[in-house]
C-alpha cells in the first residue's frame, strides 16, 4: 500500500522491525518493509542519520540476540506443546481407530465364522444334492429299465392283441359255420316237422277210415294194431331223440353264452361280434321257444287224441257189447273186445311231435 511520504520515524520503525527479526536493515529491506515506498536516497540518508544516534550498537545486538533466543525458546516450547498436543490427539485418534479396527476385526471374525458356517452348510447341502443326484440318477436308470420293460410288455400285448384278433376272426368263421349248420338243422327240422305233420295227418285219416271199417275188419286190424304199436314206439324214440337234441341245443346256447361272456371280459373290441352272437342266441332261444310251443301243441293234440281214443274205446265197447248180445258168445266177445281195444289204442294214439 503506497504511502504519501516517508520520514525518519517511519524509517526507524522499519529498521527496528528488521533488527527484531534478525534481518540486515539495508536500504532495499527497509524500502520493502515500508511497502516499496520512498526513494532509496531518502532512506539512505535517514539510515545514516539513525546509525550515529545508536550509542551502543554491540549491546543492542546482544540484546537482540537474547530476544531472539527467548523468542526461539518460546517458539520451541510452543512447538513442543503443540507437538505434544498433536501427539496426544494422534494417540487418541490412533486408540479410537485401533478400537474401531479391533471391533471391525471382531466383526470380520464373526462374519468369517458365519461365512465358514454358511460354507459348511452349503457344502452339506451340496453333498446332499450330490447324494440326491446319485439317487435321481439311480431312479432315472430304474425308470429307463422299467420303461424298457414296459415297451417289451407293450410289444407282447400288441402280439397278444394280434393273436386275439386272429382268435376272434377264427370264432367269427366258426360262428358262420355254426350258423350254416344251424340253418341246415332248421331246414332239416322243418322238413322233419312237415313229414311228421303229413304222417300224422295221414295216420289220422287212416284212423278215421279204419274206424269206419271197424265193424267189418276187427280181425284184419289186429295186424295193423301191432304195426301201429311199433310205429308208436319208434315215434316215441324219435321224440326222445328230439328232446335230447333240444337239450344239446340248449347246452350249445349256454356254451355260446359263456364264450360271449369270456369274450366280453377279454376283448372290448369283440363287442360287435358278441352282440351278433347274442342276437343269434336270442334267435335260437326264440326257435327253442317255438319248439317248446310246438311240443305243447303236440301234447295238446295227444290229449285230444286220447279223448278221441276214449270215445272210440267207448264206441268199441258199445260195438263189442252189441256183438256179444248178437252172438251170445261171452268168451269170444271178451277176446274180440281185447283185440279191438289193442287195435283201437294202436290206431288212435297219435305220433308224438318231436321236440327240438
Amino acid at each position: 500500500m503506497a504511502r504519501g511520504g516517508i520520514n525518519k520515524a517511519v524509517v526507524q520503525e522499519a529498521r527496528q522491525a528488521l533488527l527484531a527479526r534478525g534481518a540486515n536493515p539495508s536500504i532495499d529491506a527497509v524500502r520493502v518493509e515500508l511497502g516499496n515506498t520512498g526513494s532509496k536516497t531518502t532512506i539512505s540518508r535517514y539510515l545514516k542519520e539513525l546509525e550515529p544516534s545508536s550509542p551502543e550498537p554491540v549491546a543492542s545486538r546482544i540484546r537482540m540476540g537474547n530476544m531472539l533466543n527467548g523468542m526461539v525458546q518460546t517458539l520451541l516450547d510452543q512447538l513442543m506443546e503443540e507437538g505434544q498436543e498433536v501427539i496426544s490427539q494422534a494417540t487418541a485418534a490412533f486408540n479410537v481407530q485401533r478400537a474401531a479396527l479391533e471391533n471391525q476385526l471382531i466383526e470380520l471374525r464373526s462374519e468369517l465364522a458365519t461365512a465358514q458356517s454358511n460354507s459348511a452348510t452349503q457344502q452339506a447341502a451340496i453333498e446332499t444334492q450330490s447324494a440326491e443326484l446319485v439317487t435321481t440318477q439311480s431312479s432315472l436308470q430304474a425308470e429307463l429299465t422299467r420303461n424298457a420293460g414296459l415297451n417289451n410288455r407293450c410289444t407282447n400285448l400288441e402280439s397278444l392283441v394280434a393273436e386275439k384278433d386272429k382268435h376272434i376272426q377264427s370264432l367269427e368263421e366258426k360262428h358262420v359255420q355254426a350258423r350254416g349248420a344251424l340253418e341246415h338243422y332248421r331246414e332239416a327240422a322243418k322238413e322233419q316237422r312237415d313229414q311228421d305233420q303229413r304222417k300224422h295227418e295221414s295216420q289220422l285219416h287212416g284212423m278215421q277210415v279204419e274206424l269206419r271199417k271197424l265193424r267189418e275188419t276187427i280181425a284184419v286190424k289186429q295186424d295193423d294194431l301191432t304195426r301201429l304199436n311199433r310205429d308208436n314206439e319208434r315215434l316215441l324214440g324219435e321224440a326222445r331223440q328230439q328232446t335230447k337234441t333240444l337239450h344239446t341245443q340248449e347246452a350249445l346256447a349256454q356254451s355260446l353264452n359263456t364264450q360271449i361272456q369270456a369274450l366280453r371280459q377279454g376283448e372290448a373290441r369283440s363287442a360287435g361280434v358278441t352282440e351278433h352272437l347274442t342276437e343269434q342266441i336270442s334267435v335260437l332261444r326264440e326257435e327253442v321257444k317255438a319248439l317248446h310251443q310246438t311240443a305243447a301243441i303236440a301234447e295238446l293234440r295227444e290229449q285230444e287224441t286220447a279223448v278221441l281214443l276214449a270215445a272210440v274205446q267207448k264206441e268199441n265197447e258199445q260195438l263189442r257189447q252189441a256183438r256179444i248180445d248178437e252172438r251170445g258168445l261171452e268168451e269170444g266177445g271178451d277176446v274180440a273186445s281185447g283185440v279191438e281195444d289193442k287195435q283201437i289204442a294202436g290206431h288212435a294214439k297219435p305220433s308224438k311231435q318231436p321236440r327240438r
